[in-house]
């Protein structure tokens, strides 16, 4: 009898264990299978896409961004339009440095705020950074607290030099 418990535990631990394998690969929002290959990973995200899912759009920019093709200013520029805080980011990146798109510093705010707004943590470092060079430190230190409650490291170091300097 022991030992028919016994094995009736291993099987069971066994098939525990095998169900919990499977469920690591399976997405827990549309329980499908997370794809096996890089090749299936970008069908999937070209097939998110093409159903406008603003991340995957986002996505297929900066695919196209590392690949050094001016085209993903249009992929950012649409996802930004579907409300997807990294692409205003990556737009507002784009505007300051003029990369695939003339340098606009107020295109580049705008995008930058938009992101901010979205809850996007280096934004809002950004944010602080841009209101601190333009000497409105009260605004850069409430842009820093915010960044720095999102998690953002360099936020908290700005607000602790800050506060070492007397400035807040």
């Amino acid at each position: 009898m022991l030992q028919q418990n016994g094995l009736q535990w291993v099987f069971a631990r066994h098939f525990q264990t095998r169900v919990e394998e499977n469920l690591e690969n399976i997405c827990p929002f549309c329980r499908t299978h997370s794809p096996n290959s890089q090749e299936e990973c970008h069908k999937n995200t070209l097939k998110r896409a093409e159903a406008d899912d603003p991340i995957a759009v986002c996505e297929i920019g900066e695919m196209y961004y590392r690949a050094g093709d001016e085209s993903a200013y249009k992929y950012f520029a649409k996802a930004a339009e579907m409300g997807d805080a990294v692409a205003h980011y990556n737009l507002s990146d784009s505007y300051r440095r003029g990369e695939g798109v003339e340098k606009d510093e107020r295109k580049e705010i705008y995008h930058l705020e938009e992101a901010a707004i979205r809850g996007h943590p280096d934004a809002r470092h950004d944010l602080a950074m841009e209101e601190g060079r333009n000497g409105r430190f009260d605004r850069a230190v409430k842009h820093w607290v915010i960044a720095a409650n999102l998690g953002h490291d360099r936020s908290i170091q700005m607000l602790k030099e800050c506060y070492a300097g007397g400035f807040v």
